[in-house]
């Protein structure tokens, strides 16, 4: 089965790490991309170059920026192909978001949608 990894990030956790520390954490997502089972994934430009899109009373809403202010944003994502749950759980806890004050959601992919 295939399990989406989304990542989501503490807005500056990794701006507050030495260049060491951002070197190694970004060799950490590198280790996950190489992991078994892996068939894609990216990262995303940061929050504020974001277009947000509605549609109400059929008219088109277009604004620059997420939808919400939350504590958490959507960084980036990884797509596992695992046995199960359990396993997809053992990779997100390796993603180094899930440490940084952020959180790693699993969720299986519908059959046949990728």
């Amino acid at each position: 089965m295939q399990y989406a990894l989304l990542i989501y990030s503490r807005p500056g956790a990794a701006e507050a790490l030495s260049p060491g520390e951002q070197a190694a954490v970004h060799d950490e997502y590198m280790a996950v991309r190489k992991e078994p089972g892996m068939v894609g994934g990216a990262a995303l430009h940061p929050v504020e170059t974001a277009t947000t899109v509605r549609v109400q009373d059929a008219q088109m809403l277009v604004t620059d920026g997420p939808f919400a202010d939350t504590k958490e944003i959507f960084a980036g994502f990884y797509l596992l192909e695992a046995d199960d749950l359990d396993a997809a759980t053992e990779v997100a806890a390796r993603i180094p978001a899930a440490r940084l004050g952020g959180a790693v959601e699993i969720r299986p992919v519908v059959a046949g949608a990728s």
